[in-house]
């Protein structure tokens, strides 16, 4: 079912959507999506600081909409109660948030805008780090999250210990696992809480739950797996 928002530009709306975002990065899904483009549109300026997690989803997307776009498809999302900004405005937005009024540009002068304008030294700084990477041949890396998973088990007779070794027994570049531990469920049985921390571009949460922890020789030990968290670090 397509998540709905209402009267986005409202106290109650952003107070709603910032509750959403709380344990989200992105609308729908694990990846920015036409989901987050929508209501994107409908909001008619940044959230203000108040709003924590809704401001600092807003600048995410403002950046990619800047550097290079977003293609994911998403699940949908209704929004009610406004009009949306012109499509042609959210394809490209301005260089500078003409959106904030220019005493709020003053007031955050003093702030860190991760996704602000460039200095030159800034960009001659970034072009020297990309020379340097495309001549080692290595990529660069891109952001990491932390991923709070529970892992079941078939029945109380399941061998907790190497459900766990087998977990740990997938590897690949970018995933990398943390702290663990067994969680009473009920009638005697367990789950494995286990946290993980990927590198966004090299893993996908969705791949490795579908096609590594759920088919053999682990779903021998293991019944399902579920995201009980989900964070950009």
């Amino acid at each position: 079912m397509a998540v709905a928002f209402h009267n986005l530009n409202s106290d109650s709306g952003l107070k709603k959507l910032d509750e959403y975002l709380l344990t989200r990065s992105y609308i729908s899904g694990y990846q920015a999506s036409k989901d987050d483009i929508t209501v994107y549109s409908y909001l008619a300026k940044a959230p203000s600081a108040e709003y924590v997690n809704a401001s600092r989803w807003y600048k995410h997307i403002n950046a990619l909409l800047r550097i290079s776009g977003v293609s994911g498809e998403g699940a949908g999302v209704t929004v009610e109660g406004s009009a949306p900004i012109t499509e042609e405005a959210v394809a490209t937005p301005p260089a500078a948030d003409t959106k904030a009024s220019a005493a709020e540009e003053e007031e955050d002068d003093d702030d860190v805008d991760l996704f602000g304008e460039e200095t030159e030294e800034e960009k001659k700084a970034a072009e020297e780090r990309a020379a340097a990477v495309k001549a080692s041949g290595k990529k660069k890396e891109s952001g990491k999250s932390s991923v709070l998973l529970d892992v079941k088990p078939w029945d109380d007779e399941t061998d907790m210990k190497k459900l766990e070794e087998a977990v740990r027994s997938v590897q690949m570049e970018g995933l990398t696992y943390g702290a663990s531990k067994l969680v009473p469920v009920g009638y005697g049985i367990k789950k494995l809480q286990i946290m993980l921390t990927i590198v966004d571009d090299l893993v996908s949460v969705d791949d490795l739950i579908e096609n590594y922890f759920t088919v053999e020789p682990i779903n021998e030990y293991v019944q399902s797996c579920d995201i009980v968290a989900f964070n950009k670090i």
